[in-house]
């Protein structure tokens, strides 16, 4: 007995329609069409969507779409991947994914502003701090030894102390 896949390919060829006329006549694309027929059914997410576009495929072409969704149903059971309902939660997501969802959530037209004006704040506290520690420095405190340095042994040079009267 055919395939779902080898009975549509036929029926359609026998009405004398290629795969893009189908793809017209069902609103289906045709990559969709051709995994049909080569029967991929792994290319779609779940199995309502191949179900949805059998029947659809087995109309346009004359087909009985109940007996056609009987057989696919028995040939889908043998796949262990059509064969369970597909999950309702998706993948488990990661920390990126959370943060991304909470970002898409924000109202990009007041947080934009704010982001800015609170950039902006940042770099003038930033600058008046970098400014107010360079006036706080020693201007001195980077030279070096001066031309003129007495002898540490020599104390002619020095001034007498003072008497008290």
């Amino acid at each position: 007995m055919p395939t779902v896949s080898e009975r549509l390919k036929e029926a359609r060829e026998a009405s004398g329609l290629d795969v893009h006329q189908i793809a017209e006549i069902t609103k289906i694309k045709t990559e969709h069409i051709r995994a049909i027929e080569n029967g991929e059914f792994e290319v779609f997410t779940a199995p309502i969507y191949i179900r949805g576009f059998v029947r659809t495929y087995a109309r346009t072409v004359k087909l009985n779409d109940e007996e056609i969704l009987k057989q696919l149903a028995d040939e889908l059971s043998h796949s262990q991947k059509l064969s369970e309902p597909p999950s309702l939660t998706g993948p488990a997501r990661g920390p990126i994914d959370w943060i991304m969802y909470q970002l898409s959530k924000l109202n990009w037209r007041v947080m934009a502003p704010l982001l800015g004006i609170t950039l902006l704040a940042l770099i003038f506290i930033g600058s008046y701090r970098v400014y107010k520690s360079v006036q706080a420095r020693d201007p001195l405190a980077d030279l070096g030894p001066g031309l003129y340095q007495a002898d540490p042994d020599d104390y002619s040079n020095t001034a007498p102390i003072p008497k008290s009267p």
